[in-house]
């Protein structure tokens, strides 16, 4: 762990917009000691100080938001799009899965995966000009621009992506990929 110093832990405390009475309810502990530690009139033990610093950095990750994650524009295809169009978007694109809309509204997403699966069970016959509809997964799940990142990331544990809307109109997209490029 980096020990930060009391100006760090103030200076992360006031960034965050927390009193010293938030940062030691949720710690556990109390203002005065959180007062101590900040002006640097005490050594807390090392389980008090992990403590603080979890409650600052959970703090800090709930201030992210899903609107300063996501990637724009969301491309996306119609469920009576072919799926050589979903597939020559994807290419284009760099990525591995796209919305399926229709009336502006997502009815379902179609994947690589769900591609490949259809290709090797022999469900994707040859010759035929087969339909993203006959072929797309269920939807990504939709979540407000304000939603925090501890949401976002909890969605992404059994989604490929979810989609970020406001007041009905898709704003943008958050895939696992993107919240990996967070910690670079």
């Amino acid at each position: 762990m980096n020990v930060p110093t009391p100006l760090e832990l103030r200076r992360k405390r006031e960034m965050l917009r927390l009193t010293q009475t938030d940062v030691a309810h949720l710690a556990g502990i109390s203002q005065s000691m959180i007062a101590r530690i900040e002006s640097g009139t005490v050594d807390p033990r090392t389980s008090t100080l992990r403590k603080v610093v979890e409650v600052l950095a959970e703090a800090e990750r709930s201030k992210v938001t899903a609107a300063q994650v996501m990637c724009v524009p969301v491309y996306s295809v119609l469920a009576s799009d072919t799926i050589s169009r979903a597939v020559n978007i994807m290419e284009e694109r760099g990525i591995s899965q796209v919305p399926v809309l229709e009336n502006g509204v997502p009815v379902g997403c179609i994947s690589e995966t769900a591609i490949v699966t259809a290709m090797e069970t022999g469900k994707l016959p040859r010759g035929e000009i087969p339909l993203v509809r006959e072929y797309m997964e269920s939807g990504f799940p939709t979540i407000p621009p304000d939603a925090d990142l501890s949401t976002v990331v909890h969605i992404l544990q059994n989604n490929h992506a979810v989609l970020v809307v406001d007041r009905g109109d898709i704003k943008g997209v958050i895939t696992k990929h993107d919240l990996i490029s967070l910690i670079t």
